[in-house]
């Protein structure tokens, strides 16, 4: 099998040489040190754990205010020593999805960040194409529950009552998250109302302690770990290969869970190379060529927001040189700086099955010959998407302890979070968002031009110096943009819309329209990369990086309902961290989700490229 075999690395123009970095991880016994935490806290309790007296403590747990370990990362990697036992847990959570994969037709997966990047990233690999349909709602936004219901009453040929009572939801969750369990409360009121019983239909998987699983408990909702071993550690924070969820989004499909288990069991040769693509990295973003370019084999595509994620999500935190994960780009050499070029800032990363090239041999020479730091990990034909998976946690792991950073907190995330339910408990008090100080000020400020078809763009978190200028919409975005960019203050950008791209046709086509709009304004007239995500999921992990233009693109009518008012005060939120940060932001605001918001859209990134 695959994971009896090395995996295949190898590093192209790394200089300088990142040979001497890889070394020190065998030189200072990294993996056995690792082993043995984890196995001193499996034995002896988190309390045994002290992040004063290790190094390697301090960057792989959590604690409180009083430093006293609450939580220990390392779990991550117990199916590398442990793989017997995670075969045999995964094969009993298997067993578990029985009589749901028989009673349902359609499953819905709540959830956010990690939890469900992994559900998203399993089903664009096609692992999810078998038994009941799975669908994941990683937003409040309540215009994506109903496009995700609509497409169930479609698929199904049936109505909501019968449709819900055809349909599981199961809701993943990590101790602090407030979503959840919010979008949990509309989906069991919707069930009530169709007289369908709430705890035949709802799982949730999450501490028992936390807010979901004491929502689900007062209700009769069975609550179960994340973990495979019941030891939480930070399974909900990694998305993990074997958290129960996965497992049960897996078994669902009829995926061998065994086989699953096996695949996420690298051998030490296989993590020893992981650290080498992490100290290649770290290399590179030393010498200012942070931009790290994924490009996937056709297998393996729908695993690029995951790994976007997972690597940043961590490390993200304004540590050293930043590094910045960037997917959804197809190889251009025309959107590439010159390697010679002083602003060249680019690091590829190829990762291909046997057989399965990630890109055109003719353009993989191209980016060799042009002088690109380029690194290609190949992975046997057979290897599961486990393998993949775990062998990125590896690496991060490997980047947070060279920058000696702790991979087990967030804290772009939780300022985001923190500032999210500070804003959404005020806009209960206030009877809504739209009735807050800070609402108001984004809404009411002058610092706003208007475009046509009901387009505006919004620049009130702009530093006080930048001003419009008498100039259209179009052409003000342009200005700032290149004024910032001629600085060398900005060498990326990121479009975030707040709204469903995945579900609804309408959000589909602004999803579209940005695509084009990164394309031709950052990619093509800028040469600098540009992310489109959909927030504010995706997004917070971002809220670390440095040197990046964020515009967030919100649509002005919503769905109503509770989810919608966190949705927007999350919106509110995420333009607040990012300010605190020092980082740019502005706002693009559209009518709605429909063809004409996106019509309008690529007309405003059309006019603006042609003002550079």
């Amino acid at each position: 099998m695959w994971y009896k075999e090395h995996v295949r690395l190898a590093l192209h123009h790394d200089e300088p040489s990142s040979a001497h970095l890889a070394a020190r991880f065998a030189e200072e016994r990294v993996l056995s040190k690792i082993q043995a935490v984890d196995s001193k806290a499996r034995r002896k309790g988190l309390s045994a754990l002290d992040p004063a007296k290790g190094a390697l403590v301090r960057l792989g747990v959590e604690t409180d205010g009083c430093g006293r370990v609450t939580r220990n990362a390392y779990t991550q990697f117990r199916p590398i020593w442990a793989a017997a036992r995670m075969a045999e847990w995964a094969a009993a959570a298997d067993a578990e999805m029985a009589g749901w994969k028989s009673g349902m037709r359609s499953v819905i997966w709540v959830a956010t960040g990690g939890l469900a990047a992994d559900k998203l990233a399993l089903n664009a690999c096609g692992l999810l194409a078998k038994g009941p349909k799975q669908y994941v709602l990683d937003s409040s936004d309540p215009g994506m529950l109903e496009a995700i219901l609509r497409t169930i009453e479609s698929r199904t040929r049936c109505r909501r009552k019968e449709a819900l009572g055809r349909t599981a939801v199961m809701a993943a969750a990590g101790p602090d998250d407030a979503q959840t369990p919010l979008v949990v409360d509309a989906l069991v009121k919707l069930y009530e109302k169709h007289a369908v019983d709430v705890p035949a239909h709802f799982l949730a998987i999450t501490p028992a302690e936390a807010r979901l699983g004491r929502y689900c408990a007062a209700r009769g909702i069975r609550v179960t770990e994340l973990a495979l071993d019941n030891d939480a550690g930070a399974a909900w924070r990694h998305s993990a290969p074997l958290t129960r969820a996965g497992v049960y989004a897996l078994a669902l499909a009829g995926v061998d869970p065994r086989e699953w288990a096996r695949g996420a069991a690298l051998n030490e040769a296989q993590i020893h190379s992981a650290w080498s693509l992490a100290s290649f990295l770290c290399q590179q973003a030393a010498a200012g060529r942070g931009k790290v370019t994924l490009l996937l084999s056709k297998s393996l595509q729908g695993a690029a927001g995951w790994t976007k994620l997972a690597l940043e999500e961590s490390l993200g935190q304004g540590m050293g040189p930043a590094l910045r994960i960037i997917t959804g780009e197809p190889a251009r050499l025309a959107d590439y700086r010159p390697a010679k070029d002083a602003r060249a800032d680019r690091t590829f990363v190829l990762v291909e099955r046997k057989g399965e090239p990630a890109v055109e041999r003719q353009k993989l020479a191209l980016l060799k010959r042009a002088g690109y730091p380029v690194a290609v990990l190949q992975l046997d034909a057979a290897a599961p998407l486990s393998a993949y998976l775990q062998f990125i946690h590896c690496a991060v792991f490997g980047l947070a302890w060279l920058h000696d950073v702790n991979f087990a907190v967030r804290p772009a995330a939780a300022l985001s979070a923190g500032l999210t339910e500070a804003l959404y408990q005020n806009a209960l008090f206030q009877g809504g968002v739209e009735r807050t100080g800070e609402w108001l000020r984004f809404r009411d400020s002058i610092r706003r031009v208007p475009w046509r078809a009901g387009l505006c763009f919004h620049y009130d978190r702009m530093p006080c110096g930048v001003e419009a200028g008498g100039r259209d919409a179009a052409s003000a975005y342009a200005s700032i943009l290149q004024q910032f960019s001629d600085a060398g203050v900005v060498n990326c950008g990121e479009l975030i819309w707040y709204g469903d791209s995945r579900y609804s046709a309408g959000g589909g086509k602004v999803r579209k329209a940005l695509e084009r709009g990164a394309a031709r304004l950052y990619r093509g007239a800028l040469k600098m990369p540009c992310d489109v995500l959909e927030g504010p999921a995706l997004s917070e992990a971002t809220m670390g990086q440095g040197g990046c233009f964020t515009t967030l693109v919100l649509p002005w009518e919503m769905a109503s309902g509770a989810g919608s008012g966190y949705l927007r005060a999350q919106f509110l939120a995420a333009q607040a961290c990012l300010e605190k940060r020092v980082r740019l932001v502005v706002v693009l605001s559209v009518k709605d989700a429909s063809a004409e918001s996106a019509t309008a859209l690529e007309e405003f990134f059309r006019a603006a490229a042609a003002g550079l």
